[in-house]
């Protein structure tokens, strides 16, 4: 009862993807398109069809047996060898392969697989089922190995045959691609669940002339940063497999064919999530392939229509906003694996995996309502943002660091090649968000980046006798003459900071232009100035201690502020913290068992204790008044 909507509404700001935008208002996503492409199978692959339906037999009797003798490995294993099947020849004829060679070998172990919990195996894309499964030696079904063997045999002779009747389907797909988008080059990132696919693929392609590179779950990361690289120079087609594709930013993509479909839809939506981010300048087409004729493409084909219904209604993106992971997982495998051991019951089934979905989301929506309405953007906001010289200032301070030290700093493009003088190299490089959106796979340094926030820890503070730069102010009466300084109020406390600035103006004949102070800082952070030839006095240590006072005598309003500030924070904290403690010990002391009741108050007082040793920490402040910069002014009649 103490989650609330006013209790969270301070820490919760609440922006929806579909509502976000950009500086000009534009929405931050382009729109998306997702199509079904069903494949038939011609008179030419009648044989791969027919070992489609002989595979899918081999799984309906050996998942059966399975469940009947309780062993789910095995159930696992069927699964498996369905969606091999459907993914292409090459994946099923090296799964049968592996089958026949584990049938043939002794007996292992089972403990691992036999305390596997579908939710575990269920969070493991295709290829780490496929490395976990399929080689392991366990005790066959009835007559498995003699079936393994036809199925094998069955397998080789339609590869031997000729290309899957899904890779000619791509290979056309693509021709298509290039002639609608008008683009010879265009750019297509293909995803398959399993590496024999991915072999497959790769080579039908450059066989045709079609340039081609793979990432999959095997490579480091330096590996798949360079396929990166070489996708977005001249590669035509990335082939990536689900392990390979996480992390990966591809908005210079805007076309991705999912080569098989994953049962989980939330695996399907990560795969176009790689090129479906923040600076895609195209709409993202996402091409979903599947045969004709099959369990899977009915399954998915009436499911799409019914999830469709549920998403308009809730106000909802896709299916991973009302369920996570390992619940699609489960929710969905069960609703293909029902399907297609009974495809005549396939309605009812999809019907009640829809429901289950409807009734997560509508309890989603009840929990959302703790947040609040979405946010109105105000792209005024953003513009403002975008326009700071901070990128600037950061890129500036950077370079020019490296070529003072040692280092070196080249430019390319809108982009940076940099060299620290410990020998470290960054390449490509660049300081502001636009440019990371134009540069692909380039590293976007910010003060938060390690390296630059050491140099600005290098920065010097003032030293007594250093020069003091001097400024000339157009707007400025002439008769404005004095120092300049911005200063910086810091207030610390364990795991808790607040800083305002400061700015103080002292004329030379004494007096102190607090005005005159702000209308300086408004103008240097315009730009309104010229930097005077030469320097003006030195910081000696009669300027240093009057500017030290007028700060200090300044700055303890804002210090007091800061202060009163840090108090009202605590207060809330405080607020909020007893009433949590209080509301746990009410739960506590209805526990019916004495021992486990005294248990966890004690454990309850312990906690609090803690809580409140480390509040009373954090009453004790410690103020910093730190100079930024001093200046020379004098205004220009």
């Amino acid at each position: 009862e103490s989650v609330t909507r006013d209790r969270i509404a301070p820490y919760v700001i609440r922006t929806e993807k579909r509502r976000a935008i950009d500086a000009e208002g534009k929405p931050l996503f382009k729109p998306r398109r997702t199509e079904m492409l069903p494949v038939a199978w011609e008179s030419q692959h009648a044989d791969q069809e027919r070992l489609y339906e002989a595979v899918t037999t081999y799984v309906q009797e050996g998942y059966n047996q399975a469940m009947r003798e309780k062993r789910n490995y095995i159930g696992f294993l069927m699964i498996l060898m369905q969606r091999l099947v459907t993914s292409s020849t090459r994946a099923i004829r090296t799964a049968l392969e592996n089958r026949l060679a584990a049938l043939q070998e002794p007996e292992a172990q089972m403990t691992f697989f036999e305390t596997l919990d579908t939710e575990e195996w269920n969070d493991l894309d295709g290829q780490d089922q496929f490395d976990t499964l399929i080689r392991t030696r366990f005790k066959a079904l009835r007559n498995e190995q003699e079936e393994v063997r036809v199925l094998l045999n069955a397998a080789k002779q339609v590869e031997h045959a000729g290309p899957d009747a899904k890779a000619e389907a791509l290979l056309n797909l693509l021709y298509k691609l290039q002639q609608e988008e008008g683009d010879p080059d265009l750019k297509v990132l293909l995803f398959t669940e399993f590496v024999p696919t991915q072999q497959m693929l790769a080579s039908f392609f450059e066989e045709r002339g079609v340039s081609t590179v793979k990432i999959n779950g095997s490579m480091s990361i330096d590996e798949r940063l360079r396929a990166q690289r070489q996708f977005a120079g001249d590669i035509r087609v990335l082939i990536s497999t689900d392990a390979g594709g996480e992390g990966l930013n591809l908005q210079f993509c805007h076309v991705v064919v999912n080569y098989d479909m994953p049962w989980n839809p939330m695996r399907l939506e990560q795969r176009i999530g790689r090129v479906d981010r923040i600076g895609q300048p195209h709409v993202v087409r996402a091409i979903n392939f599947a045969y004709e004729d099959t369990v899977e493409f009915r399954v998915r084909e009436v499911l799409e229509t019914k999830l469709a219904v549920i998403l308009e209604e809730f106000g909802i993106d896709k299916t991973g906003d009302v369920l996570d992971s390992a619940q699609a997982g489960q929710l969905f495998d069960d609703l293909y694996v029902e399907s297609i051991l009974h495809p005549d019951e396939l309605e009812d089934k999809v019907a009640s995996a829809v429901d289950r979905v409807r009734e997560q989301a509508m309890a989603n929506r009840e929990a959302s309502s703790l947040l609040g309405e979405s946010t109105e953007l105000d792209p005024r906001a953003a513009r403002e943002l975008s326009d700071h010289p901070m990128p600037h200032w950061i890129e500036q301070m950077t370079t020019r660091y490296l070529l003072s030290h040692g280092g070196k700093a080249t430019q390319k493009g809108t982009g940076w090649d940099l060299v620290w003088p410990d020998g470290h190299e960054m390449k490509p490089v660049v300081f502001s968000a636009r440019d990371a959106a134009k540069v692909p796979a380039a590293l976007h340094l910010t003060l938060e980046s390690p390296r630059v926030r050491g140099i600005t820890s290098r920065l010097p503070r003032f030293i007594l006798e250093q020069p003091v730069p001097s400024i000339q102010i157009p707007n400025l009466p002439s008769s404005v003459k004095g120092h300049w300084a911005l200063w910086r109020i810091e207030i610390h406390t364990t795991g808790w900071s607040r800083r305002r600035m400061l700015s103080v103006f002292r004329q030379l004949d004494g007096r102190i232009l607090a005005p005159t102070a702000r209308h300086i800082w408004e103008q240097i952070m315009a730009g309104q100035f010229s930097l005077l030839e030469g320097m003006g006095d030195s910081l000696d240590n009669d300027l240093w201690s009057e500017l030290w006072r007028v700060a200090s005598e300044n700055g303890l309003p804002i210090f007091e502020d800061c202060v009163q500030k840090h108090r009202e924070k605590l207060e809330k904290e405080e607020e909020k913290s007893r009433y949590a403690f209080a509301a746990r010990r009410r739960t506590v002391e209805r526990i019916g068992l004495p021992e486990v009741r005294s248990y966890r108050i004690a454990q309850l007082e312990r906690e609090e204790a803690e809580w409140l040793a480390d509040f009373k920490r954090r009453q004790d402040l410690s103020p910093e008044l730190v100079p930024l910069v001093i200046i020379n002014v004098e205004g220009q009649s």
